[in-house]
Order: structure tokens, then C-alpha cells, then sequence
């Protein structure tokens, strides 16, 4: 397995008023889509890019994530060639998975790693789609 960092997904209220910081720095919003329970805005940067995740409400993942823990660092997601491989390798050598099977995410198929696995990171995994 030879991970690449894809995006850092970020929690926010409002993904406009989250966008207005990053486009201090030049960058800018350039797609918006809808997730379970989540409004989701990508913004490039460099290789990779950043994911704004703004929750549809306050009873959704991202909605009880920002209540405990405020906005902020959600996740850090590694694009992987081959994710059932992946997955198989990290559960082989006992590390913790949310989903042992990927499932369907906006831009591919994705899988997450339990914080617990890795210092209180959530990891995510993706297989992006036509790659």
C-alpha cells in the first residue's frame, strides 16, 4: 500500500463563511455536493485539496462531531490504488477499521480507519472513481 494524500477533510457551520478564510490565501471553493447528512465543498490546493463538510443538521456525524469537539481538523484522507488490498493489509496487521468493506463516497469508493487505530486521527481511505 502506497498512499497518497487526496484531502483534509474540515468541519464547519457554514461552508460560504468557512471559503471566505481560504480565499485569503487565493483559493477558492470550486465544488459543492451533497453527502449523508452533508453539504461538501472542495477547495484545490497544490496535489491535494481541503473538503469543507457542513452538516445538513445537528443530529448527523458531522453535526455531533462540530457540537463535541467544535469546527475544526475532521479527518485526513490518503488515496490508495487497490482499497480492498488496503483494507485487507491494515485488518491483517490488526488495525481497527470503521468499514471493513468500502462503501460509495462522493468522489469513489471509501473506508475509514477508527481513531483509536491511530492517535485520534480519522483516516480515511479512497479509491477515486476512473483512476
Amino acid at each position: 500500500m502506497r498512499p497518497r494524500l487526496d484531502h483534509v477533510g474540515i468541519a464547519v457551520r457554514n461552508i460560504e463563511d468557512a471559503a471566505r478564510v481560504y480565499r485569503q490565501f487565493s483559493m477558492s471553493l470550486q465544488q459543492v455536493a451533497l453527502g449523508e447528512g452533508v453539504r461538501i465543498g472542495f477547495i484545490p490546493a497544490g496535489a491535494s485539496q481541503l473538503e469543507l463538510l457542513e452538516p445538513a443538521g445537528p443530529n448527523t456525524v458531522v453535526g455531533r462531531f462540530i457540537e463535541r469537539r467544535g469546527e475544526g481538523l475532521h479527518h485526513v484522507c490518503f488515496e490508495v490504488d487497490d482499497l480492498e488490498a488496503a483494507l485487507a493489509e491494515l485488518s491483517g496487521r490488526g488495525v481497527e477499521l470503521i468499514d471493513p468493506t468500502p462503501r460509495r463516497g462522493i468522489q469513489g469508493t471509501v473506508a475509514f480507519v477508527h481513531p483509536r487505530a491511530c492517535r485520534g486521527v480519522l483516516i480515511e481511505l479512497i479509491k477515486k472513481d476512473g483512476e
